[in-house]
Formats: C-alpha cells, sequence, structure tokens
C-alpha cells in the first residue's frame, strides 16, 4: 500500500494550525478480493487511531485507488 498525505495550513484565528489532511491510499489486492476491500475502507475511520485523535480538530479526509492482481 502506498499513502499520498496532504495537508492543509491556515491562519484562522491568525496563528497558523494544520486544519485539513487529506490522505488517498494505493491499495493493492488479490483478484477477487476488491468488494472486501471496498466494504471495509469506508469503515477505516472508526478504527484509526490517529482520526480519532484528530476527530473535531482537524477536518480529516481518506479515499483510495484499488488495483487487484493475479
Amino acid at each position: 500500500m502506498k499513502t499520498d498525505v496532504q495537508g492543509t495550513i491556515e491562519a484562522p484565528e491568525g496563528v497558523l494550525k494544520i486544519t485539513k489532511i487529506h490522505c488517498h491510499y494505493h491499495i493493492q489486492v488479490p483478484r477477487g478480493k476488491r468488494d472486501q476491500a471496498e466494504r471495509v475502507l469506508p469503515v477505516f475511520e472508526k478504527k484509526c487511531p490517529v482520526a480519532q485523535t484528530l476527530k473535531g480538530c482537524v477536518e480529516f479526509i481518506h479515499d483510495w485507488t484499488i488495483d487487484e492482481y493475479d
């Protein structure tokens, strides 16, 4: 798995802070396992300790690309 991460830094109260984190995951799964991956990924945020720590403080956006291999 490869992950691209981008952050947005703003100064809403005159102090710089990270306001958004966007993660794009490049996932490779065996052929025939794509459906399982697509069911698991939407609930990822609920189980991710980083997302749970930042919840309410930083907007956390994640999406993914799934490729299958033989």
